[in-house]
């Protein structure tokens, strides 16, 4: 592992920035301002939910035509206009003057930072790395986990000691100053994969689909109903952290003290889930990665211990790392390299929309009188329904591979 940190070291870390600079777009980094914009606007709880669905659907909507960006144009050029877009964001809604500008400012906090940092880092590096894809994207993808313990914890400090506004502010000033030129001089260097294995090797590439031939393929969206079980799932469970806390009488902070764990374990799957995926490859692991996230759900449900969040925290962490290293591996071997920026953006439309759906469902579900530990065992459900049919899917995604052509 050391041998092929220091042989790369200048992508996985260009990467790994992009992951953790995408914080400023993530949920978990907005949602730390979110009483000072409700109480500036004032606006419920409600409105503001909507104010952030809106914002977000129309971020799903519009990445599938940015994402493609990556098809034509290098990553290091694509940087280049991303990372501005989104320090721009962060000064839009420091000083947004009216709701309809902090709608402008939240669809661009998830386009550019949720979406396009992740999309890029991910896109780049599976098209840059071939017999190590799992290593690479193993590397790569804890920089949410890293940004998800650091940035909010920095944040609020500095809210606390300078006001929220000029918080957002340094937060712009970061990206401008620090990161596009750090991760500009990081990929300022092309990387060209290493094309030398044979088709029943793992690492082995699919031929390269076109998105239309993409957009027509059965296995696709079955693939899609999977795959977008962890992030509607983990979105919908931390956004109701509050509710759960208030349902089962925890102390305040009993969610709060458990994210390191759940940080830690991400990271530490994540590795291994790379070096599954470069010995078996992406499409072997598809029928057991979902099994961690159901039993979390399961757990969050039926245990109400105190204890139970901690167990929930670990168990969610396995399915993280699982989920971030072997989707993030799981498009170019499957669909090829050519066409990957195009691709794995409408993905990434799929799994931003699940994001800002889970929460309105399951919260109309919960004003219907249908509790979310109830809620809950439907979707460790779905997750056992989605490992049965992953696995009818595997083989039939391992055969294409056997077929295709080595990434070059």
């Amino acid at each position: 592992m050391l041998s092929f940190l220091r042989t790369n070291i200048r992508w996985i870390a260009g990467g790994f920035l992009l992951t953790f600079f995408s914080s400023f777009g993530q949920t978990f980094f907005i949602g730390v301002s979110g009483g000072e914009l409700r109480e500036k606007f004032s606006l419920t709880d409600g409105e503001f939910g909507l104010t952030y669905m809106i914002a977000t659907l129309a971020s799903a909507l519009t990445l599938p035509w940015l994402g493609r960006t990556l098809d034509h144009m290098a990553g290091r050029r694509v940087v280049q206009f991303v990372i501005p877009s989104l320090a721009a964001a962060c000064l839009l809604i420091a000083f947004a003057p009216n709701v309809i500008i902090v709608v402008l400012a939240l669809y661009m906090l998830r386009l550019f930072g949720q979406g396009m940092m992740t999309h890029t880092a991910l896109t780049e590096t599976g098209r840059w790395f071939s017999a190590n894809r799992g290593r690479a994207t193993s590397l790569v993808v804890p920089g949410v986990q890293a940004g998800t313990a650091l940035l909010p914890l920095v944040f609020t400090l500095l809210a606390a000691a300078l006001g929220w506004q000029t918080a957002w502010g340094l937060a712009a000033l970061t990206l401008i100053v620090f990161a596009l030129p750090a991760i500009s001089f990081l990929w300022a260097v092309e990387r060209s994969p290493q094309a030398d294995q044979a088709p029943g090797q793992a690492g082995y590439t699919a031929r390269n689909w076109t998105v239309r031939e993409v957009l027509k393929d059965p296995v696709f969206y079955l693939l899609i109903v999977c795959v977008l079980a962890p992030p509607f799932i983990g979105t919908t469970i931390f956004f109701h952290q509050d509710y759960l806390v208030e349902l089962r009488g925890y102390a305040d902070y009993a969610f709060a003290s458990a994210f390191p764990l759940m940080g830690g374990t991400t990271v530490i799957f994540a590795l291994v889930c790379g070096h599954l995926i470069d010995r078996f490859g992406a499409a072997r692991l598809l029928p057991f990665f979902l099994l961690p996230l159901a039993t979390a759900s399961a757990v969050t449900a039926l245990l109400t211990p105190l204890w139970g969040i901690y167990a929930f925290m670990v168990l969610m962490g396995i399915s993280n790392g699982f989920t971030q290293t072997l989707v993030g591996a799981l498009w170019p071997e499957v669909y090829g390299t050519k066409h990957l920026g195009s691709i794995r953006s409408v993905v990434v439309a799929f799994m931003v929309m699940s994001t800002s759906l889970g929460p309105g469902l399951s919260g109309a579900l919960i004003d219907l009188g249908i509790e979310l530990p109830v809620q809950l065992l439907w979707m460790a459900g779905w997750c056992l329904v989605a490992c049965l049919a992953l696995g009818l899917i595997a083989p039939v995604l391992v055969r294409r591979k056997l077929a295709g052509t080595p990434a070059s």
